[in-house]
């Protein structure tokens, strides 16, 4: 049986994903991608895990850093991931970052930050699963009362407990 990819795309559409921003910062400066792909994997030791595409400019010069940091957005972050989504040569013009342990760039604004050592990646098609070593976390103070930026059906929203 042949799966089509845009029938895999729109069903697996159906499942409302965060949204965050993987970053890593090599020699050239700091590097950063939009990804849906992240979940927690294991409490001991802390593993978290994201999928990146393979051949991802992006996340081929954070792979060789060693660590990368994941940035949840909140929900008033739309345009912050809309750049982090594109191609832009220098996706940080006109972020001001900051760093955690590992170096990795941690954004401004975010929910919750994950700053992670690389521990293991795996094949995954088309995309790397990679497993990082959580190193240190944090979370706004605001968290609460923005919410999470969601991503679900191509479109993006907020979350409302019910």
């Amino acid at each position: 049986m042949s799966i089509d990819p845009s029938e895999y795309r729109r069903v697996l559409g159906h499942f409302p994903t965060g949204v965050t921003v993987v970053t890593g910062a090599d020699e050239n400066g700091p590097a950063g991608m939009a990804i849906g792909s992240f979940a927690s994997v294991s409490l001991d030791p802390p593993l978290v895990m994201f999928c990146p595409g393979s051949e991802s400019a992006s996340w081929l010069r954070i792979k060789e850093t060693g660590a990368f940091c994941v940035n949840v957005l909140g929900a008033d972050q739309k345009d912050t991931c809309g750049v982090f989504a594109g191609k832009a040569d220098d996706k940080f013009e006109g972020i001001d970052w900051t760093t955690d342990v590992t170096g990795a760039p941690v954004i401004p604004g975010s929910i919750a930050v994950i700053d992670c050592e690389i521990h293991s990646i795996l094949d995954g098609g088309d995309h790397d699963i990679v497993v990082g070593l959580v190193k240190s976390m944090s979370t706004s103070d605001d968290a609460a009362e923005r919410g999470p930026l969601l991503f679900f059906q191509g479109g993006y929203g907020r979350y409302e407990a019910i």
